[in-house]
């Protein structure tokens, strides 16, 4: 009979293409998981990697194996759930794939809560690029993903989480520091700090400007980061100003490091979706998180960011 500890292995340094990498996700070593490979391949009969060297591939087997696989673990802990849930129980583990923004200043707090209700739940939230936490889900690596962007997919249910709103940040030793509003076109005098392009920050305002007449290329960009902590730091070093998420820039704006300037004809938000796959059955803890993160009891985490439960 086939090992669900096996077959979750398979997974992971299928997933990975390096059995390495698939023992650091797993807390196992290098040699661990190349016997647990090793033992599945003899069971079944047949080579589920090409192995040239220390490069592993899937086989053309090993291709068909792996949404086999994904599925049959999912059945496993969904029949786990359950039993439990019976017993009037919510366990078991949860994978979250999100994007920075939302993996730092709001599902942390949202996690402490479902915990305190549900002790037994083990949550494991993982920040990466929104183009990625979608392939998570689609491959079954997270059971919901939290993004801004809505890709068109028929097996994706999409469903409003927050409203993000962006804002424009200056020193607050910065001379737009003094309460004044300014104009789009004021924008184009300034050193800019930006995310990269594929960051939802940098679309929303890419888009903002182009509804004012103005493209984000006309920018002056000094420096260019990839995480929101960084830029802010940056920004009262003096180095430049910035579009940021103003959940993320709360601490620094309430300590009054840096201020936030109003910008005319520009109210920056981009909506934040919960996603989760419409064809992977749902498990107890999977619905009881879902619907704990849009219970009304929650609103506040979701409008307030960092100032919720009280702060």
């Amino acid at each position: 009979m086939l090992n669900v500890h096996e077959l979750n292995v398979f997974i992971e340094a299928a997933l990975a293409q390096n059995f390495s990498v698939a023992a650091r996700r797993l807390y196992l070593s290098q040699p661990a998981v190349s016997l647990h490979i090793r033992n599945l391949e003899k069971q079944l009969g047949v080579d589920l990697f090409e192995r040239k060297g220390r490069k592993i591939a899937l086989s053309e087997t090993g291709k068909i194996m792996l949404p086999l696989a994904q599925e049959a673990v999912r059945k496993v802990r969904q029949i786990e759930e359950a039993m439990w849930s019976l017993r009037g129980k919510v366990i078991g583990d949860l994978s979250i794939a999100c994007s920075t923004t939302v993996g730092k200043y709001i599902l942390p707090r949202l996690v402490a809560g479902f915990r305190s209700k549900y002790p037994d739940v083990r949550v494991t939230i993982t920040v990466m690029s929104q183009r990625a936490a979608i392939e998570w889900l689609l491959a079954g690596r997270a059971e919901i993903a939290v993004v801004s962007t809505m890709p068109n997919h028929s097996e994706l249910e999409f469903r409003p989480f927050l409203d993000d709103k962006i804002v424009l940040i200056v020193p607050a030793g910065h001379p737009w520091a003094d309460g004044r509003t300014v104009s789009p076109e004021d924008l184009l005098e300034m050193p800019f700090i930006m995310r990269e392009q594929t960051a939802g920050t940098y679309q929303v305002l890419a888009e903002g400007l182009a509804t004012c007449g103005y493209s984000v290329d006309q920018i002056q960009t000094v420096l260019t980061l990839t995480n929101a902590e960084a830029i802010e730091m940056s920004v009262e070093a003096g180095i430049g100003v910035a579009f940021v998420s103003r959940v993320a820039a709360e601490r620094c704006l309430m300590v009054g490091r840096i201020v936030e300037v109003p910008v005319q004809d520009m109210a920056l938000t981009r909506a934040i979706h919960m996603v989760r796959h419409r064809r992977h059955a749902q498990t107890p803890l999977q619905r009881t998180f879902w619907d704990f993160a849009f219970d009304s009891a929650n609103a506040g985490i979701r409008q307030m960011g960092p100032k919720a439960g009280g702060e």
